[in-house]
């Protein structure tokens, strides 16, 4: 069976997991996936994957497996039920943004059954996904990123391998910490600039061409003026980073 013709494994079709799955199918690449929940099975289907209806058959029948899940607690649990049908070769791929000890400690348990893991962790949201323009924060050693460079690259151009496993996962912290500030400084501002008569469109038509600008003004700007919230991401996936953010700032503050 040749590279090409070998289905990516996805365990985790929500919000990110399925636009992940229509960037690789766009791609070129068969997707064979697996969710608890029937709705998101059926919707891989609709999309051109195969949906199959247990997490065993994802790991018996995938060289490399994808994982999109809510945390790293998760992807724990999952690799546990699962230890049985990993076989040696395989590659795991995790995009759970999670404890970053918790993923080495993972990394170690899998390299011990003969099994690669890689982080390659999200910056953006499903719909910047769907339209390539995410960028992929990757961990893992040199040799297996670049086994699984041609799925990377199947997802976005853009990805920075930042080391061995734990790494990616520490800088993810450092993005979700400073694209929140972002965010809020964003709604702050639009708030601040109505209250004093100012229009936000007009604000947010001036603040981009100034050194105030920012990233999240393109993306998120015009969804908060015309009161847009339909998700794109769920609030309790930048909530569970912040203990973590609160550690490692603690660790290098000395407090």
């Amino acid at each position: 069976m040749t590279e090409q013709s070998e289905p990516i494994g996805l365990i985790g079709i929500g919000l990110l997991g399925s636009a992940l799955a229509e960037r690789l199918i766009d791609g070129g690449k068969k997707v064979l996936g697996f969710d608890i929940d029937d709705r998101r099975v059926s919707g891989l289907s609709d999309f051109g994957g195969v949906a199959v209806k247990d997490a065993k058959e994802v790991v018996r029948r995938c060289p490399i497996i994808c994982l999109s899940l809510p945390t790293s607690d998760t992807v724990s649990a999952l690799l546990e039920q699962l230890a049985a049908e990993f076989q040696p070769g395989q590659i795991v791929i995790d995009t759970t943004t999670g404890d970053p000890t918790q993923m080495i400690s993972m990394g170690a348990t899998l390299r011990h059954w003969g099994v690669e893991y890689v982080e390659a962790l999200v910056a953006g949201s499903s719909a910047q996904v769907r339209a390539g323009q995410v960028v992929l924060f990757v961990g893992g050693e040199d040799q297996t990123v670049t086994r699984v460079q041609s799925l990377l690259t199947a997802i976005t151009a853009t990805h920075f391998h930042l080391g061995p496993v734990g790494t990616a996962s520490r800088f993810k912290l450092v993005h979700n910490l400073m694209l929140g500030l972002h965010r809020a400084v964003l709604a702050e501002g639009l708030t601040f600039a109505s209250s004093l008569g100012i229009d936000p469109a007009e604000a947010l038509r001036i603040l981009p061409q100034t050194p105030a600008a920012s990233a999240v003004m393109d993306t998120k700007g015009q969804r908060m003026i015309t009161g847009d919230f339909e998700p794109q991401a769920r609030l309790s996936q930048h909530l569970k980073d912040q203990p973590f953010e609160g550690v490692f700032r603690g660790t290098i503050i000395g407090v």
